[in-house]
């Protein structure tokens, strides 16, 4: 087969040298534009990245580390609003120099060049908003929204169009959700984030940010780590649960800290929780290009932008709903009932066998009545 298979390259060697000697390594170029957008109705900054694929002479490495080889000459993009089929606002999108790009890849940063709109998010004031400028309140969670781009004075454009991620909602937003990640001294739970309806999202992914105090001679610092608990392919209008493993807790928060002799004390403060659900083309386009996982590495493209004048497009215009659920270890003594962790959870955070020489205390109102004050209290 090995021997079979060295003829036929030498035969195509062959073929090659007595037709030519010149080969074309590339072929005709084709304009290509590269779209992404996602909205999201908590955000009150909308970004569009709209860049151009590139080709030029020497070295494809080098010509990524140009900023300029992938921006087109010109863009005029704009997001339209549509209810029941009818246009109510336009934004004309501005374009903005960002300092966030991973300068680790292959192409320029950490400086990009985005488009954006801004408006209020979802949930401010209804009277605020409406004494404002209507082109900068809250996106409607109902309508439709169009992206519409015309590249270098009307060559091309590229458009697309997407409705709005809505109706996600979680059972931790209840003031009496407490996690509870541990029971006995050493003994750790499997506790679960609920999301008690995905809305219409086909895609959702849950994190938390876990915030503790570190108090140095009368001044306190924040600290936080992230924990990434998982990503769901779900159906639209269903429920799910995100499944957290007490001991996963403990063993993030001692990660994450930094031993300093100067730490007088650290207390936690509370819980960020964070639900995000993903459009059914969002979830389309990121199935689309996971990585291959057989020996075929042949994949389909997809894309719900569209394009004019015989150029190429790839990318998605698409939306997300991110819900933020904040969890307080304690809010004030006249609300001691409310608090992130349990009393056993907050136990072993400060006397259990990962995190209990790292001079956590509580100071939970709960956890400090008077001459009925926790042994893990602070003092």
């Amino acid at each position: 087969m090995i021997k079979r298979f060295l003829s036929l390259l030498f035969l195509v060697a062959l073929f090659l040298q007595s037709c030519s000697e010149d080969v074309k390594l590339a072929g005709d170029f084709k304009e290509t534009a590269i779209v992404y957008g996602l909205l999201d109705q908590a955000d009150s900054l909308h970004y569009v990245k709209i860049t151009r694929a590139f080709i030029g002479p020497g070295n494809a490495l080098d010509i990524a580390q140009i900023a300029d080889s992938s921006y087109f000459d010109q863009v005029d993009a704009t997001v339209s609003e549509v209810v029941n089929g009818t246009v109510t606002r336009t934004w004309i999108l501005k374009d903005t120099l960002i300092q966030d790009k991973d300068t680790n890849g292959f192409f320029y940063g950490p400086e990009q060049k985005v488009y954006y709109f801004k408006t209020l998010p979802t949930g401010v004031n209804e009277v605020i908003q409406t004494s404002t400028d209507p082109m900068k309140s809250s996106l409607k969670p109902t309508a439709r929204y169009r992206f519409s781009a015309s590249i270098n004075n009307g060559a091309f454009e590229v458009n697309g169009e997407t409705s709005l991620v809505r109706g996600i909602t979680s059972n931790s937003s209840s003031q009496n959700y407490t996690f509870k990640f541990a029971d006995s001294p050493g003994e750790y739970l499997s506790t679960g984030l609920a999301v008690s309806n995905t809305g219409n999202s086909y895609v959702m992914n849950g994190q938390l940010d876990v915030a503790y105090t570190e108090y140095i001679a009368g001044t306190t610092t924040t600290k936080k780590y992230n924990w990434k608990i998982g990503e769901k392919e779900v159906a639209p209008n269903s429920s799910l649960t995100f499944s957290l493993s007490g001991r996963s807790f403990y063993d993030l928060m001692k990660q994450s800290i930094v031993q300093n002799i100067q730490v007088e004390k650290r207390t936690i403060q509370g819980i960020y929780i964070t639900i995000t659900g993903g459009a059914e083309e969002f979830y389309n386009y990121i199935t689309v290009n996971k990585p291959s996982s057989g020996l075929a590495q042949s994949k389909p493209s997809y894309t719900n932008l569209s394009v004019t004048n015989g150029k190429r497009v790839v990318g998605i215009f698409s939306s997300r709903q991110t819900l933020k659920i904040y969890k307080p270890f304690y809010t004030s003594p006249q609300q001691a009932y409310i608090r992130a962790i349990d009393k056993k959870s907050t136990r072993e955070l400060c006397q259990g066998p990962i995190t209990g020489t790292y001079l956590f205390c509580s100071n939970h109102p709960g956890d400090n009545i008077v001459n009925q004050e926790e042994s893990y209290a602070c003092q």
